[in-house]
């Protein structure tokens, strides 16, 4: 390990939106051996090599500031990485240790039970019209001018479930109080697989066919990337809602806004975007058969607390020359 630092290093955390991690953990440690500044809106490109390029460590929080090899390369004086969660899909980790910048991780907490309360937020938000609801009381009103739809129940319909690991098991065990039947692909879903999480394992167009809602749970892989495109939505019901609080990658953008407009899907719900923050002008903040929410699937109080703790446990023993917890190989 590197030895004790001389004087006092700067640390940057970057991208804490919720201005979480100092409030969750005790850093007055931290604070007494080195200057910390919170980035919690980063810039990027050269504003943010120039915010950065003095800082002996980082705090990423997940992948939301990429940090590719010609990024790292503009950091001469960084000596440790510290990213929040276990995976980070922007992160260049082998361009760190050619380096022989140390790089670690904190724990999750209770991210997956987070992530699966937050796909059933969306599904009976999305089915109950809970936003259209809620604007209209807050408007003085009580029931439509208009006849329309009216909202839907989830016992006795299908949940088509793209994905059935740690969070997708967790959505059909759901499913199964709501008293919904529960269909589920994936590249390598077998029979057997589904059987022991309640689900019939299908081919994803009879998914796409027979659920009312589609919900996704898959690592994007090159396989799967763009794998609900225009064909695939179009042949989704004309009463489904689809629901993505996974990885944006798994849909086409430029097609659901085009089949969301055709009104098939009927609806979307979304936790996920290609840009975040969305911009203004995305075309999917005007639709009003879309329900976003600003990637809040694993963002809550006890998932940020084991963050902060974890953060703080990296960067105390970075500073002390000793070996951080929860090192990368």
């Amino acid at each position: 390990m590197n030895q004790p630092l001389s004087s006092r290093p700067k640390i940057c955390v970057l991208a804490d939106m919720e201005q979480a991690l100092a409030r969750l953990a005790d850093w007055s440690a931290i604070h007494a051996l080195a200057d910390v500044e919170f980035i919690n809106q980063p810039p990027s490109g050269a504003a943010l090599r120039a915010r950065i390029a003095d800082a002996q460590a980082l705090v990423l929080m997940r992948d939301r500031v990429p940090m590719n090899a010609a990024l790292i390369h503009d950091l001469p004086e960084l000596r440790y990485v510290v990213f929040t969660g276990t995976r980070n899909t922007t992160l260049d980790v082998a361009a760190l240790q050619a380096r022989g910048i140390p790089v670690s991780h904190t724990e999750w907490g209770p991210s997956k039970e987070s992530t699966c309360e937050m796909t059933w937020a969306l599904i009976l938000g999305a089915l109950r019209h809970m936003e259209q609801e809620t604007a209209r009381l807050r408007a003085g009103q009580w029931r439509p001018a208009e006849p329309g739809p009216l909202g839907g129940v989830l016992h006795g319909q299908t949940l088509g479930l793209i994905g059935l690991g740690e969070i997708g098991s967790r959505v059909a065990r759901v499913g199964h109080a709501f008293g919904m039947e529960v269909l589920t692909w994936s590249p390598n879903m077998t029979p057997e697989r589904a059987a022991v999480h309640g689900a019939r394992a299908v081919n994803l167009e009879t998914l796409l066919a027979q659920s009312k809602i589609v919900s996704l749970h898959l690592v994007p892989a090159p396989a799967t990337r763009g794998l609900l495109n225009a064909e695939r939505l179009g042949s989704m019901r004309d009463d489904a809602i689809l629901v993505n609080s996974s990885r944006s990658a798994l849909i086409d953008h430029q097609a659901l806004c085009a089949a969301l407009q055709g009104g098939r899907p009927a609806f979307a719900a979304l936790d996920v975007f290609d840009v975040e923050p969305l911009p203004a002008d995305d075309p999917l903040r005007g639709l009003p058969n879309a329900l976003l929410t600003p990637h809040l699937g694993f963002v809550t109080e006890p998932v940020f607390a084991r963050f902060a703790q974890g953060v703080v446990e990296g960067l105390l023993a970075w500073l002390r020359a000793e070996k951080p917890p929860r090192m990368l190989s």
